[in-house]
């Protein structure tokens, strides 16, 4: 089964994919690693990857889709792709449609994790880490048990991503919707889309993920 995870940065697209990968075997395909896998390879695509990422310049669709095709190629017919960051215009829809049927699949699920957009600034804006072995907390919903000090390791040092901020987070939102925008009529015309509460508990989630999946 092959599925696209729609999603704004924060809505929990990573969480929810690598619980795929382990419970249902499937493969992650996110444009972001597969570029930097691509970049370290000595391969002709590889060369060519890194000349464009070291200029500064954007990876065009077509590259993209040699790398998608590539990584289906790798893949048995019984592993399922879930496609992350990819596609994000009309063009990129059409052409991965076009990748797919070269292999014999089709796409079957477009879940898209719907989220509030004020909750999700307060989710993404009260993040913190360990700054020793990268545990993850929370200013609300999770701090660490003894005040300053990290429950994993006891570092009493901890950070956070300097773009945890809400103006780029509010920004990140207006660029999905942007990008996502122009590819969901498509897939909804299908009938292939279906939204879930991204708010949810990563639990209820995976649960409403499953279902669909089983639909």
């Amino acid at each position: 089964m092959d599925i696209i995870l729609l999603g704004p940065p924060g809505a929990g697209k990573g969480t929810q994919a690598q619980r795929l990968v382990e419970h249902h075997g499937m493969r992650q395909l996110s444009t972001g690693d597969m570029l930097r896998e691509t970049r370290k390879a000595d391969t002709e695509l590889g060369r060519k990857v890194a000349g464009i990422m070291d200029s500064g310049g954007l990876v065009s669709d077509e590259i993209v889709s040699a790398m998608i095709d590539a990584k289906l190629s790798d893949m048995g017919p019984e592993v399922g792709a879930i496609f992350d960051g990819y596609p994000r215009t009309a063009a990129q829809a059409d052409q991965l449609d076009e990748i797919l049927a070269k292999h014999g699949r089709q796409l079957d699920h477009v879940i898209e994790l719907e989220v509030d957009e004020d909750a999700l600034v307060e989710r993404i804006t009260g993040r913190f880490t360990c700054a020793k072995c990268g545990e993850g907390y929370h200013d609300v919903f999770k701090q660490p048990k003894q005040e300053g000090v990290c429950d994993k390791c006891g570092s009493t040092e901890f950070k956070r991503r300097p773009d945890d901020n809400e103006e780029t987070v509010r920004t990140r939102m207006q660029e999905y919707r942007g990008k996502t925008a122009p590819i969901l009529p498509g897939y909804e015309a299908r009938n292939i889309v279906t939204r879930v509460d991204g708010m949810a508990s990563i639990e209820d989630v995976t649960h409403a993920i499953d279902a669909i999946l089983a639909g």
